[in-house]
């Protein structure tokens, strides 16, 4: 919920009533006054309050009351201050407050969305006090660029959400807490280890070129959120049009998110610790067959109807050996049957009978989490200040070689008042995380290792404690717990700034400098694991891998800024703020990468114990420079009519001399439709409704620092000149004339309305995004040309989005105490189309895949394949049909009843694919798109009595995924006879007593490569992966403060809070192997790990696929103690 919500409601909701009672004591309520009310202490007259008295003389005495709204509901935490002192206090849950005050006191009282009131205390010891609502003035403020504006006066597409977002939450980084959270603001992990972020995307496809995300600024300055201590956040600002991001120039092209961190509050000293224990889980675990003897029967038939059931397998892949004196001992030795699982024959080889399951053994039950936040802040008018600490520790999900998890964090942040026109502030943070990721050395992948060799008929160990070769090449890597790679990340930032104030603070001075230093430090061994397949005898698997690496990279970053803003009301109507800015950053990013083989002994642990020749060194280096100068100007006339207009000129190091700079404008307007004097409507029953429009284009500055440039590179030769390896150098890449900007030109359309007493909130927004010049493939050329062709500005896109939000609360009696409800639902899409691309002959390519070239007209993400007719039903259904000769279902190409039968669309005869173009794609054709759409969240949040709760749903309502090739978790054996199989596949595979089966003629291999009948896209396997998920779900207790008066604590409560605890999607109807919230996603520390150390394996190497960490769901203990 965000803070307009508060702002002309009477109503509390229960996420602020959560937070006020959190901070019991403390003046944070008066501080988000401050922060959020332009009138906070400013008196009202009669007309809007009426105040009841009962005087009594006393000279010194405790002054008590209730303050109450116009209908004589309580308002809980309203904020009771004597006036130009520190004392104050806050009212409780039945809007009562007492407080000591000095003779002729005068009493200041506010809340926010309400008119604020002073009164002279005189003799009186009985106040109440009636406060009038807010409704006319709508004051909250908003963080936009450089500054900070009432929502009322916004023209531009911004969303704020405040730090109830991540209230109770734990969370390992706060990115997890914003999935969701905002509209078209998509969030999406790879894969759910503790260490991951990810990108901000804003608003739907960026650039098919350069790419581009948003830009994530933490006070201002770039920062890495999964650093941040989530308790520190005040505010989180989405900026999504040309005209609210345009000031930060190229690098807010495609949408902006400002990260505001929490004050000082001034008013007294307190200490506050939020603390919480989670037990943590795996959302889900793929559950494949552990019975060795109903896995084999199975391998028999997937491994011989490939051949067409004329030939029999002589192993299981390399581990286990077959032959049918095994199967029918197998038969003897099911789950429960008493016997041995290892047998020695005469030879000393070890045979298994086992029925082992795997991900069992892999993933802990569950595991152990805790966070701990102490926050010290105190202060006064001169002076204030805040210390903040935080610990965050994740045991391991693995079994064995657990991948722990801990971060740091370290927040002092104070300001001093210099001189009445001088303040200076600074603030510091330190942070570090620390991660184990442990490895394998067989594939690089202990999922790829565990489908592609641990049959569950092969143990984890032998009799005598070795490791099974089976084993040794996933989970028997981790029980041997040497390989890993320890990853540790550091930041140090530190900005200071300035703020002088003139003229009877119209005109306002900002400067600031922030110093940032990023240290990466991560370490790898890779060590052989022993295993035995005879007694006895110990080999070794991975030996290319007895490695030691080293990655040592540092970021060197300095940003300043320096601004002036100036403004006034002229004549009570024009009002008029003015900003004219320079901002100067810079980065030096260096990298060094040292990798040696032949480790002495297996607990090396540095790379002075390695002897091996195989030294590899690598270093990169990177600087760049940006400045800008910048302006924002914004006048209203009777807060009826608004304009806005920003500019940058921006300048970037990344381009050639003469396309280094670009000018980027943007303008809007607002036009409150219900300040009109022809608007005659009730205020109770639409209170405002406001129209908006802007139109601007931005640069995107997402381009490599040296792009323009032609550069070489030099590498050691692998031949021997005169009994040595030379060096060498390659030639450069040919680079295009004229490299320069991207652009994306954006026009927005928005509402905002408030209805019902401020009850019911909507804002609605529609969009048109334009990015031209993107950085893509140029024509081809002839063959004589000799070089790759050249990239260069040549393709334009187009986005259309829309996106809303919608908000109620209320509150009512229930037992005489005031129950509160809230619900905000948001909903938002988009679509983006290729213009122009370099694809005159729209050839769809040639992947194996779900993947397609793009071309002029194509919608992003299309996913184009055949029409599933069916399964043959006969042989003579085979005969008849169209010739699918391109494609198999078995070694000699013979289709038989139960397999996959195409759609003949063009009714030529052949199912081909044409010329593989559009237009002549034969009988392929668009089947479903990739891009999530419609994606929603639903918030609903109550309080009564000091009991809360709050539930958080966040979903997409409709993506299209496609399993691909080599995915055992979705296609079991259909894609490698010896990969373990699904469970929920066993009573949905065809034959002739279930010819309805979701799966066809049971086949090994026809998953595995792009001809095979199941590797051909097709619309029966594509997956339907749109989703809900209960994304969180909490119930607390705030504790009275008649209670905590007694302890001497300001403020306390304890909650429940739960993540991930339910997900519903179409795809669990076929299978209920993957986090349908994670479906595209990859390990990508594994894939760097094989790409770039000698790995083999294409699969891992090109994103893992479904081979990924999996997201956690917990349920978590929480204590929050202000004293």
């Amino acid at each position: 919920m965000n803070m307009e919500n508060y702002s002309y409601h009477k109503s509390l909701s229960s996420k602020d009533f959560k937070k006020l009672l959190t901070n019991l004591g403390i003046v944070a309520a008066v501080s988000s006054v401050t922060m959020f009310q332009a009138n906070a202490i400013e008196p009202v007259h009669s007309e809007d309050a009426s105040i009841h008295v009962k005087a009594e003389v006393q000279q010194s005495r405790k002054i008590s009351g209730v303050i109450t709204d116009k209908s004589g509901q309580p308002i809980i935490g309203a904020n009771i201050v004597v006036k130009g002192t520190t004392n104050g206090t806050i009212t409780d849950i039945d809007g009562k407050y007492s407080l000591e005050v000095p003779n002729n006191a005068t009493l200041q009282v506010s809340y926010i969305g309400y008119l604020s009131q002073t009164i002279v205390v005189g003799n009186k010891r009985e106040l109440n006090v009636s406060l009038a609502e807010d409704t006319q003035n709508l004051q909250e403020i908003v963080v936009v660029g450089y500054g900070t504006q009432k929502r009322i006066n916004l023209t531009g597409a911004v969303e704020q959400v405040t730090s109830e977002v991540f209230d109770n939450r734990p969370m390992t980084n706060v990115t997890q807490g914003l999935q969701g959270a905002v509209p078209n603001l998509n969030i999406s992990f790879s894969d759910g280890k503790p260490m991951r972020s990810t990108d901000f995307n804003v608003r739907g496809t960026t650039s098919i070129g350069q790419g581009g995300s948003a830009l994530v600024l933490i006070d201002g300055v770039e920062g890495d959120p999964s650093m941040l201590n989530p308790n520190d956040i005040a505010s989180v600002s989405v900026l999504k049009d040309a005209a609210s991001a345009s000031i930060y120039g190229a690098r807010g092209a495609f949408g902006v998110v400002l990260i505001t961190t929490k004050n000082p509050n001034k008013e007294r000293t307190s200490v506050t610790y939020n603390g919480n224990f989670s037990i943590k889980a795996a959302t889900v675990i793929p559950d494949m067959v552990s019975d060795g003897y109903e896995y084999a029967t199975r391998f028999i038939d997937a491994y011989s109807s490939f051949y067409d059931y004329a030939r029999m397998p002589s192993a299981f892949h390399k581990s286990v050996k077959y032959t049918d004196d095994w199967y029918k001992e197998m038969a003897n030795r099911r789950p429960g049957s008493g016997k041995s699982e290892v047998e020695v024959d005469a030879n000393g080889n070890y045979q298994y009978y086992g029925n082992t399951d795997w991900y069992g053994l892999l993933y802990k039950d569950h595991l152990y989490a805790q966070d701990h936040n102490l926050t010290v802040q105190g202060g006064n008018d001169k002076a204030d200040f805040m210390v903040s600490g935080h610990y965050n520790g994740q045991d391991g999900l693995f079994r064995y070689n657990s991948d722990k998890y801990k971060m740091f964090n370290v927040r002092a942040k104070g300001s001093a008042q210099i001189y009445k026109w001088l303040k200076v502030e600074n603030n510091m943070e330190a942070s570090q995380m620390q991660y184990h990721n442990p490895l394998t050395v067989a594939d690089g992948d202990v999922w790829y290792g565990l489908e592609g060799e641990e049959q569950p008929m092969s143990p984890l160990l032998n009799p005598d404690g070795t490791l099974t070769m089976a084993a040794a090449y996933g989970v028997g890597d981790l029980y041997y717990g040497k390989s890993g790679t320890d990853y540790t990340k550091r930041v140090l930032r530190n900005t200071t700034g300035f703020t002088a104030t003139f003229l009877n603070n119209t005109l306002r001075i900002k400067g600031d400098i922030t110093f940032r230093n990023t240290d990466n430090n991560d370490k790898t061994k890779r060590v052989p694991v022993p295993y035995s397949s005879k007694q006895g005898v110990i080999s070794y698997l991975g030996s290319s891998t007895n490695d030691y690496m080293k990655t040592n990279s540092t970021s060197k970053y300095l940003a300043t800024n320096i601004y002036g803003e100036y403004e006034k009301t002229f004549n009570k109507d024009h009002y008029f703020k003015g900003m004219l800015g320079y901002n100067y950053e810079q980065s030096i990013y260096n990298y060094l990468y040292s990798r040696r083989n032949g480790l002495i002994f297996e607990d090396a642990d540095d790379m002075n114990m390695t002897n091996g020749s195989g030294v590899n060194i690598t270093s990169k280096y990177e600087k760049w420079r940006i400045a800008g100068g910048f302006f924002r100007f914004n006048y209203s006339y009777k807060d009826r009519y608004l304009l806005e207009a920003n500019g940058r000129l921006d300048g970037s190091s990344k381009f050639p001399n003469d396309q280094r700079w670009g000018f980027f404008p943007s303008i809007s307007a607002g036009w409150r439709l219900s300040e009109e004097p022809f608007w005659k409507v009730s205020k109770d029953a639409i209170s405002n409704i406001k129209i908006r429009a802007s139109y601007g284009s931005l640069g995107n500055g997402n381009v490599a620092s040296y792009a323009y440039r032609e550069l070489f590179s030099i590498y050691q030769m692998s031949r021997l000149i005169n009994g040595s390896l030379k060096q060498a150098t390659s030639l450069p890449t040919i680079i295009p004339d004229g490299l320069t900007w991207e652009k994306a030109t954006t026009t927005n359309l928005g509402l905002d309305l408030s209805a019902i007493n401020g009850r019911l909130t909507f804002t609605g927004d529609y969009y048109i995004r334009k990015t031209t010049d993107m950085y893509t493939v140029g024509t081809t050329l002839p063959a004589v040309f000799g070089a790759t062709v050249p990239k260069g500005n040549y393709a334009d896109m187009t986005t259309r989005g829309w996106e809303l939000s919608l908000g109620w609360h209320d509150k009512f009696n229930v037992a005489s105490k005031p129950f509160s409800y809230d619900v905000r639902v948001t909903l938002a899409d988009y679509k983006s189309k290729i213009d122009k691309y370099n694809n005159t002959e729209k050839d769809l390519g040639s992947y194996n895949d779900a993947r397609c070239n793009y071309y002029e007209g194509m919608t992003v993400g299309e996913i184009w394949g055949y029409e599933t007719e069916g399964f043959f039903t006969s042989t003579q259904d085979v005969a008849s049909h169209a010739s699918q000769k391109l494609y198999y279902a078995s070694n000699s190409g013979t289709w038989l009843p139960g397999d996959i039968k195409f759609k003949d669309l063009n009714g030529d005869g052949v199912i081909d694919y044409g010329k593989n173009r559009v237009g002549d794609s034969g009988d392929r054709k668009v089947i479903g798109n990739s891009t999530p759409r419609y994606t929603f969240s639903i918030n609903l949040g109550a309080d009564w009595n000091g009991i809360f709760a709050s539930a958080f749903f966040q979903g997409v309502g409709k993506q299209n995924w496609w399993p691909g090739t080599d995915n055992a978790l979705f296609w079991g054996q259909y894609n490698r006879p010896y990969n373990n199989i699904p469970k929920d596949m066993l009573n949905n595979i065809w034959s002739e007593d279930n010819p309805n089966a979701y799966f066809p003629r049971y086949r090994g291999y026809v998953a595995l490569q792009g001809t095979r009948e199941l590797s051909v896209c097709q619309t029966k396997y594509l997956q339907n992966v749109a989703y809900i998920r209960l994304k969180n779900l909490q119930v607390g207790y705030n504790f009275h403060k008649d209670f905590l008066e007694k302890l001497k604590v300001q403020g306390a409560r304890i909650y429940v809070s739960a993540e991930n605890l339910w997900s519903w999607s179409p795809l669990y109807k076929h299978t209920k192997n993957f986090d349908v919230a994670n479906i595209y996603g990859q390990d990508t520390e594994s894939q760097e790990m094989v790409s770039n150390n000698g790995g083999t394996n294409s699969i891992i190497s090109n994103g893992g696929q479904a081979y990924s960490y999996p997201v956690l769901k917990s349920m978590s203990l929480g204590l929050s103690i202000t004293f």
